[in-house]
């Protein structure tokens, strides 16, 4: 048995957490704690908090994942000023092993050792996912993260990709009056300008656009709540919208990986897991013409762990140090 600490870093929070890895490789977290990355000059400083929280003392390995690409020897945040340096962090954090990842190859970890427990079924057959083959990840929150599972009789491994960023692809005339909204801001819209938690924003808009409707400026948060409540019928009907473009994504990577299965991650996943039930995610998600029985044989799975990015972390750490 071994203890580490784990890591999760965004651009708006940095959540800790004493993880402990069994003889037999089961992961469990203790108590996690959460501190806002405005409120501290430097992940160093955010570390010392965490470790005086903790009575002073931590174990002598950590597990970082990091919302960004974690190679070179120079890591940069884009929404918080943090810079980590790689090569100092045993110096630094006084530990003698550590382990970098993204933050949604972290969330591929925490699917690859999820247990059924963790894994809602959103759509097609209610089976467990294949334990052979590609599985797709796919996590909107303030973007969008993908990754890919590859599991195979051997074990499994884990591919972070940048795939948020590919070009979006409307659907129908409504996504083209989305699209011609964005358009006018960006050169170049990406599907994460339509499915991550900002994009309610967007679509919301080009809704009220369609309807002649002159409607106030409101915030993300403010129209996702609004929107699942039922307090406001536009804002539903934006909703509804997100989730079948989420759908539509998921279909696409799921082709492009040649998927056996997929799975949704991500807080803003779970909180609107009645609407994606309740929307044409599972209608979208199966519409790829010739393949539509292919993607209807999929299982789809929402993951409810309540901290994937720092369990995940943690079973990166096992996977690159413990046998």
């Amino acid at each position: 048995m071994i203890q580490l600490v784990t890591v999760d870093i965004g651009g708006t929070h940095a959540r800790f957490a004493i993880a402990t890895i069994a003889d037999d490789g089961a992961i469990t977290l203790g108590e996690p704690q959460t501190l806002h990355t405005k409120d501290h000059a430097s992940f160093q400083t955010a570390w010392e908090d965490f470790r005086a929280r903790q009575g002073g003392a931590l174990p002598d390995s950590v597990a970082i994942a990091i919302a960004g690409p974690v190679g070179g020897e120079v890591i940069r945040f884009t929404n918080n000023p943090w810079v980590i340096r790689p090569a100092l962090i045993p110096e630094k954090l006084g530990v003698s092993r550590y382990t970098l990842v993204n933050d949604f190859g972290a969330v591929g970890h925490a699917v690859a050792r999820a247990d059924a427990a963790h894994l809602l079924h959103l759509c097609g057959p209610d089976v467990p996912l294949p334990d052979q083959g590609a599985i797709t990840v796919i996590g909107p929150g303030t973007g969008l993260g993908v990754a890919m599972l590859l599991r195979n009789p051997a074990g499994y491994h884990v591919q972070s990709t940048e795939g948020g960023h590919i070009d979006f692809a409307p659907h129908d005339v409504i996504e083209d009056a989305i699209l011609a909204r964005l358009r006018q801001r960006h050169n170049r819209v990406s599907v994460e300008r339509v499915v991550s938690g900002p994009a309610i924003v967007d679509i919301y808009q080009a809704l009220a656009n369609l309807e002649g409707r002159a409607v106030l400026e409101r915030g993300d948060v403010e129209l996702w709540t609004a929107g699942t409540d039922g307090s406001d019928s536009l804002a539903a009907a934006a909703v509804d919208r997100f989730c079948m473009a989420l759908g539509s994504a998921a279909g696409d990577f799921a082709l492009a990986h040649g998927a056996t299965g997929v799975v949704v991650a991500g807080g803003l996943g779970y909180r609107i897991r009645d609407a994606l039930k309740n929307s044409a995610f599972a209608r979208r998600f199966e519409a790829k013409g010739r393949f539509a029985g292919l993607m209807a044989a999929m299982p789809v799975k929402l993951i409810i762990h309540p901290q994937p990015g720092l369990f995940g972390a943690a079973a990166a750490f096992a996977r690159e140090h413990l046998p």
